[in-house]
Formats: C-alpha cells, structure tokens, sequence
C-alpha cells in the first residue's frame, strides 16, 4: 500500500503526485473558462467547472496529506492517518455536487432551451493543451502506483492503493477522457449546426465524475469506519506467530488499518509452557537452582520468588521478539499489542 509517511529519500508518498495535479488543474481551469467565455460552449462550460472541481479537491487532498503526517502525541496516540481519509472524503462528496451536479445541470438547461454555440477553433487548441497536461499528470499519478505495486494487477491496485492518489488517478483519468468527449461534441456540433451534441457531452462529462465520486466515497468510507487489513496480511502474520516454538495458538486475532501503510495489530495468544521451560533451562537456571533448593523449604520459597521475577521478564522479551519478527516480514505493523490469555 501506498503510504502517507515519508519514504527512505524523505518525500511524502503520494505527495508528488497531488501537487503536479493541482498545478495542472488550475492552469487547465482558466484556459477553459476563457474558451468558454469566449464561445459560450456547453462542453467547455462543463470542462471548465471538471478543472475547477477537481482543483478545490486536489487542494484538499494536499491539506489531508500534510496533517495526516503528523506524528503521535498524547491526545492521538496512533497518529492523524486518518485526516487523510476525511479531507479525500470531501474532496469526492465535492466531485459531486460541484462537478457532477452542475455539468449535468448545465447541460440539461442548455438542451432544453437550445441554445446555439458559437464554434471557434480557439476551444480546440484549449483542449489540446488541456490533453496534454492531464496526461501528464495522470503518468505521473499513475507511476507512483505502478512504484508500490510494482507486480500487481490492475484490479487489485485500485482495491489496495492510497486513496488520495487514487483520487488524482480517477480525476485526470476522467479529465482526459472528459477532453476527448469535449472535443468530440464542439466539433459535431459545429459539423452539423446542432448544439445538441456540445449539450450532450456535457451531460456525459457530468455522469462520468458523478461514477468516480461515488467510488470514491466509498472507498474512502471504508477506511473511516476501521477497516481491517488484507486478508492474506493477517494469514502472514498469523502464521508468523504459530511458527514460533513458544506459542501454542493464537486465539484472537484484531487488526485496523490506521493510515495507508500503518496497521495497528492485537492478538491473544497461549504460550507453550514447555518450551517457555526449555528456554530457561537454556542458561541451566533450574539445574542450577535444583541442588540448592532441595535442601531447604528456605531455599525452595527464595528460588520460587526468583523464578516469578524470571518468568515475566521472559514473557516479555519472548513478545518483543515476536514483534520484531512480525515487523521484519510486515513493515506496515506499526503498533502490535500481543497480550497472554
């Protein structure tokens, strides 16, 4: 999973990507208005509020990515992961009402009262470039994924991957595609003298972003209300943990998914008393300890008292070697809580 901790050069995951879109955006935005004001264009109209849609969003995803960095402290002892969820939640919801509902409602008011568009070939060239930077922006986005998910399927990335990239892969995604359709409807309705096509792409432009905000909020939502992690993570680990001598099982198993790339993990696990025994007999502490006890009851309750210190310090140092072994295959486990039933 993408993460929003800063990788091993220091840069913020995700963070490129969020930045190159925002600028991207906000320059492709005034280049449509002014195409639009200039021609008074459904398509470009809807083009226009696409860019200034996702430029308010793409802001908002850079403001849950910086506070999501936030280290832990008192108030918020496993950090601020999921500021990024909430700020990527309303950066979709906005994809909605503001891209979606005002690109289909556009087109719908200008197909019902049939306006006519004033064709210039200046919305074209506008278009182009606009083609141009979103698909830069969209490699780009695209590229941080394919760095994380270097082997994976398509399917399981866009299952897997942080959602605030995902976001800017959706929007420049649908901003391309929305490009072409935009260009596609001026340029019928100039062939044939009929501005139901300019209306037409416009709906189709605001029916696009309204299935990618959708999805968006939903996956968004899942990682809001705790969601656990992976299934073949928790086998890993699980398995990690049962393969260790001293665990006789794990009896319970809780996992949450705090940031993209941060898990927190809890299980309960029932430790083998034979081989907690062969791991102190390993320094010859109850030999050692045998011939002494034996010849007094005195002897017996010191030993008895040493050996309730002993087992506990074992205990924990038996947990902290598990940890670290849960680590070493699964980086993403930030926080583990392995308690004895």
């Amino acid at each position: 999973m993408i993460g929003a901790q800063p990788d091993s050069s220091g840069k913020i995951s995700g963070f490129l990507p969020v930045i190159a879109a925002f600028t991207g955006n906000a320059i492709v935005c005034v280049l449509k208005f002014f195409g639009f004001a200039i021609t008074g264009s459904g398509s470009m109209f809807s083009e226009a509020i696409h860019s200034l849609a996702d430029t308010a969003n793409q802001s908002l995803l850079i403001i849950g990515v910086r506070k999501s960095v936030k280290v832990p402290d008192e108030k918020y002892p496993y950090g601020y992961g999921k500021e990024r969820f909430i700020w990527a939640l309303i950066s979709a919801c906005g994809i909605f009402f503001i891209g979606c509902g005002i690109t289909v409602y556009h087109g719908v008011t200008t197909l019902i009262s049939g306006q006519p568009a004033h064709f210039s070939p200046l919305n074209l060239y506008i278009l182009l470039i606009a083609f141009v930077i979103e698909s830069f922006t969209l490699w780009l986005a695209y590229r941080d994924l394919r760095k994380h998910f270097p082997d994976d399927k398509l399917k399981k990335i866009l299952i897997h991957a942080d959602p605030t990239t995902l976001a800017v892969v959706y929007e420049d995604g649908l901003a391309v595609i929305g490009v072409f359709i935009a260009f596609l409807s001026i340029l019928l309705a100039h062939i044939t003298g009929r501005a139901f096509y300019d209306s037409i792409g416009s709906i189709i432009i605001g029916l696009l972003l309204g299935v990618a905000a959708i999805v968006l909020i939903s996956k968004n939502r899942n990682y809001l209300i705790t969601k656990s992690i992976p299934k073949e993570i928790e086998e890993l680990i699980i398995d990690i943990l049962n393969a260790d001598p001293t665990v006789e099982k794990v009896l319970d198993f809780k996992s949450a998914i705090l940031d993209v790339d941060k898990y927190l993990i809890k299980c309960d696990i029932e430790f083998n008393a034979s081989s907690l025994i062969t791991e102190l007999s390993k320094h010859h502490f109850l030999e050692n300890e045998y011939e002494e006890v034996k010849e007094s009851y005195e002897n017996f309750m010191k030993f008895s008292v040493d050996y309730m210190d002993r087992v506990p310090r074992l205990v924990g140092r038996k947990i902290d070697d598990l940890e670290k072994k849960i680590r070493a295959e699964v980086p993403q486990a930030v926080f583990i809580d392995i308690e004895i039933n």
